[in-house]
């Protein structure tokens, strides 16, 4: 019993100093913080309208056969290049040939017709001045001369026509560029209008994006955008707005907005994937602060202020912004060091400790 007596004055004054240290070190702990922190700087704010959608070719020709027939021959397969006019398949059809054939005919048989007719006119001219028929004889066969010439233009253009048709049976290329479609071979059979292949300028691209209906109001023609592939997420390129489509989608609440890229990059392909940003305003000298370190209250915008190594709740107010920083106009100087991370944990007068930023 005396031994236990002996232990427990030990025992509680052991329990004590515990008890003492870990107040301490809890009132040490909740006075103090670290934090990422950055600094307050001037630098170029540049506003932009965000906007996704894909790759458009310039010039694309979709090309259909004019008639039915079998196709006799192909000149160029899907993924090859063509030049102007050249030939891409060639389409049978008896018809055509046939029609023209025929207008042949009828424009050699009106010919011989205009010259006998130009030849009666000329022998009566000559035989009334000799006084050999009357005026009225004459007029006749100038009258008819008149007729058969106007006759032999029209057959001539019923000719032309008929050829241009039997020229329709060969698809050429409109323009130089890629087949980017061509599923027919040699004895396939082919209705009228149907597409048989399309040509794609691939030199020229256009970026269509979809934007918010608000923000149309702050695109213009030619302004600066960059704009970025899916396919080569490292590279950005820079473009200018070209087109602006004066429609707006009832679902989706979006306008359709062309770009035009200044140059191309890589292995570019119609309906690749596209993010753009659309310049609208830039800000030469701007004092900003990250979009993370600002936090609401009360509809008044804060942040963590460090002052002299303590933290201060620092009222703001708000200019400018784009995707990453905030314009401060009162509230802040350059070279102020502020809380990167405003958590809800921080509170005034904590002592902070700065802490490197995370590598990402």
């Amino acid at each position: 019993m005396k031994s236990l007596q002996k232990f427990l004055p030990k025992y509680s004054i052991a329990l004590a100093v515990v008890f003492i240290a870990t107040v301490v070190f809890l009132i040490t702990k909740g006075n103090s913080v670290d934090i990422e922190a950055g600094e307050v700087t001037y630098a170029e704010l540049v506003q932009a309208i965000y906007g996704t959608g894909f790759v458009e070719a310039d010039a694309v020709a979709n090309l259909s056969a004019e008639y039915s027939g079998t196709v006799g021959s192909v000149g160029a397969l899907e993924g090859q290049k063509v030049s102007a006019g050249e030939k891409i398949l060639e389409i049978k059809s008896a018809n055509p040939e046939l029609a023209v054939r025929q207008a042949r005919a009828s424009f050699a048989e009106q010919q011989a017709l205009m010259k006998d007719n130009l030849l009666q006119s000329t022998r009566k001219k000559n035989l009334f001045k000799e006084g050999a028929i009357s005026r009225q004889e004459v007029d006749d066969a100038e009258k008819n001369r008149i007729q058969a010439e106007e006759l032999l233009q029209q057959k001539k253009f019923m000719l032309k026509m008929r050829e241009d048709d039997l020229n329709k049976l060969t698809v050429r290329a409109p323009f130089a560029g890629t087949l980017t479609l061509q599923n027919v071979k040699e004895g396939d059979y082919v209705t009228a209008n149907t597409l048989v292949a399309r040509v794609v300028d691939t030199s020229s691209y256009l970026v269509s994006v979809e934007v918010d209906e608000l923000d149309v109001p702050k695109i213009r023609n030619g302004q600066a955008a960059t704009v970025a592939f899916d396919a080569y997420p490292d590279q950005r390129l820079s473009a200018v707005v070209s087109r602006i489509v004066p429609q707006t989608d009832k679902i989706t609440k979006t306008s359709k907005i062309y770009l035009t890229i200044g140059k191309s990059v890589g292995n570019i392909q119609a309906g690749m994937t596209a993010t753009a940003n659309i310049i609208y305003n830039t800000k030469q000298h701007a004092l900003l602060v990250r979009k993370s370190s600002v936090f609401e209250e009360n509809h008044q915008s804060y942040v963590w202020k460090i002052d002299n190594g303590r933290l201060k709740k620092q009222q703001i107010m708000q200019g400018a912004s784009d995707m990453t920083f905030i314009e401060v106009l009162k509230g802040l100087k350059q070279g102020d060091k502020i809380a990167l991370v405003p958590d809800k944990s921080l509170h005034e007068g904590l002592d902070v400790k700065i802490r490197a930023p995370r590598k990402s």
